[in-house]
């Protein structure tokens, strides 16, 4: 959101569960929706995105959901070590991950950012705190907000 604002763009927050963009950045002219993917995995000498959603509690039902590009205008990623890219829907040609690092998306690469901090494997691989206690999984257990 930060990049988007320095760029001229009001940030407009999507009202309800799951929606299909994070954000969207309102340039005056046009909006754009806004997807962001963050990355901390390192793999053979690129950074490897997961674009795909398997799950994320004890409930999950096996199917996959896919990134659909159709639903979002950019991907914005950023990984372990503050690069970012700013990717449009249009130049994108993947399926379930991305590999960002190498020369194919190196022209949407934008200004460094502030390098994300270490995880320890134990932690969950999400740090969203959901806003809307209906369904989740801790209010089942307990664990309250």
């Amino acid at each position: 959101m930060e990049w988007f604002a320095s760029k001229g763009a009001t940030i407009c927050i999507p009202f309800g569960h799951s929606p299909h963009c994070d954000f969207i950045a309102d340039f005056g002219d046009r909006l754009g929706r806004v997807q962001v993917k963050t990355c901390t995995c390192w793999l053979r000498e690129r950074w490897s995105v997961t674009l795909c959603t398997r799950g994320g509690n004890q409930s999950w039902n096996g199917l996959v959901k896919r990134l659909d590009s159709s639903r979002f205008d950019y991907l914005f990623v950023v990984v372990g070590d503050g690069r970012r890219w700013c990717i449009p829907a249009t130049a994108l040609k993947v399926g379930s991950h991305l590999s960002l690092g190498g020369p194919k998306y190196s022209e949407f690469e934008v200004e460094f950012g502030r390098p994300l901090p270490p995880r320890d494997d134990r932690e969950p691989a999400s740090t969203i705190v959901s806003l809307d206690p209906r369904g989740d999984v801790r209010v089942a257990k307990g664990d309250g907000l």
